[in-house]
């Protein structure tokens, strides 16, 4: 039984097929793989990366989570009934000690001080009168010329008016003083919030909170250190003094605010818990970047700063004899024999070997030797390594042909490529002159 026929044509498009497809491979890899030129360029220069060092503190610090939070807070409750007459601030904004708030209507209190008033020069009469009926019961009595139990009349009388005078009185300052809550102020000075009452509401006197209000200058950072770190830290400020002690408060942003403590206090006990101590240190807030409820991270260590120089840990190497970096200066590579100390972040510690105006090789290294000529290219941070990979990637010409096969912006329908895949899909139903190479399959029966 016959299958089907591979003419010469089309085992020469099919060659041809795999070849483009070798050499599409080809140049793909050379534009999807960064590399950098390292090596000799003109003139028998090595193409190297440098970077200079950077300064840094690297004093010892201690990394804590804290809470931000108001030292004084208000919520403000009425402490008299009635209806919301006014309200008199802007929401949001900053209020004064003693600016009106709220006014909670006034017109039954001022009728109650009035009342209250009026009892009071009412019970004043009658001292008056039961005054003057006691001193002439005092003076017949002395005189026996009235009976001992109308003295005792008169003076009992006497008594229970001045009473009374007393009694209006207070009632008159208790009066005058639900007359003062029905202005509603601020007790202390700081950002209020949202009106959670406004006009025309009815009140009830200590049943509802009418808005907030939160001081924030100056303002408390709270957060707990262990049991150790506390210890060390006292001894060291018995040895040097509070003043010795530098703090910093990163906020979320990123932003650094470096304050020193203007109080701080610590909690009277240790947490049987989780070892550690609550410190409430006070701090100024004159720009208002600490926001009451937010949580910052406060970093605390020594007043003094230790700079140091920090190498990229990409510019080191090792041999049998030690660490050393490669150095350009002038166009030469130079060995330096460097002393390393803590690792900080992708950066290595030099205690020794180096200058701040120095310039490592961190790419490259392993192309140099000492006295070796360079091409250096200064990079000046570590996100531009990364920008230097892509932008020195190998390219090919766009004249090349297989580029500009693949970079064509049109499809030639009568592409050797298409039509092979068209007649791939469908059974060949002509003949070619050519020179046939049959593949015949018989079925024995």
């Amino acid at each position: 039984m016959k299958l089907g026929t591979v003419s010469n044509r089309k085992i020469l498009k099919q060659t041809t097929l795999l070849l483009l497809c070798g050499v599409a491979g080809w140049y793909l890899k050379g534009k999807l793989t960064p590399s950098v030129p390292m090596g000799a360029g003109s003139g028998g220069e090595t193409y190297v990366l440098t970077q200079g060092l950077e300064v840094a503190d690297i004093s010892s610090k201690h990394s804590y989570i804290g809470h931000v939070e108001a030292i004084k807070s208000v919520n403000l409750i009425p402490q008299v009934s009635g209806y919301v007459e006014k309200v008199l601030f802007q929401e949001g904004s900053y209020v004064q000690e003693g600016d009106i708030l709220f006014i909670i209507e006034q017109k039954r209190y001022l009728a109650n001080v009035e009342l209250r008033k009026a009892e009071l020069e009412s019970a004043k009469a009658n001292l008056v009168r039961a005054e003057r009926d006691f001193k002439r019961q005092a003076q017949l009595s002395k005189q026996n010329y009235a009976s001992k139990a109308t003295f005792d009349t008169a003076e009992s009388t006497y008594l229970q008016a001045k009473a009374a005078v007393s009694q209006a009185e207070a009632n008159l300052d208790l009066a005058e003083i639900d007359l003062g809550y029905t202005e509603i102020k601020a007790p202390i000075s700081g950002f209020i919030g949202k009106a959670l009452v406004t006009e025309g509401n009815y009140v009830s006197s200590s049943a509802q909170n009418l808005a907030r209000i939160v001081q924030t200058n100056p303002i408390r950072v709270a957060f707990s250190v262990s049991d150790k770190e506390y210890l060390n830290s006292k001894l060291f400020s018995q040895q040097n003094g509070e003043n010795a002690i530098r703090s910093e408060i990163v906020l979320p942003n990123g932003k650094v605010i470096e304050n020193h403590f203007q109080s701080r206090f610590t909690d009277n006990e240790i947490n049987s818990d989780t070892a550690t101590i609550a410190i409430y240190a006070e701090y100024k807030n004159d720009e208002n970047l600490l926001i009451p409820g937010n949580y910052v991270d406060i970093k605390i260590g020594p007043k003094e700063s230790q700079e140091a120089l920090l190498v990229p840990q990409s510019a080191i190497a090792q041999d049998e004899h030690g660490n050393y970096v490669m150095v350009v200066k002038d166009n030469i590579a130079e060995q330096r024999r460097v002393t390393l100390g803590d690792t900080i972040g992708t950066k290595q510690v030099v205690k020794s070997g180096l200058t701040a105006d120095d310039k490592v090789i961190i790419q490259g290294l392993q192309k140099v030797t000492n006295g070796t000529r360079v091409k250096a290219e200064l990079i000046k941070n570590d996100n531009e390594i990364n920008d230097n990979k892509i932008s020195n990637t190998t390219k090919v010409e766009d004249s090349h042909p297989v580029a500009q096969a693949l970079q064509a912006p049109q499809v030639d329908i009568n592409s050797p490529i298409l039509n092979q895949a068209e007649t791939a899909s469908q059974p060949s139903t002509t003949t070619s002159d050519d020179e046939t190479f049959s593949v015949v399959i018989e079925e024995e029966e």
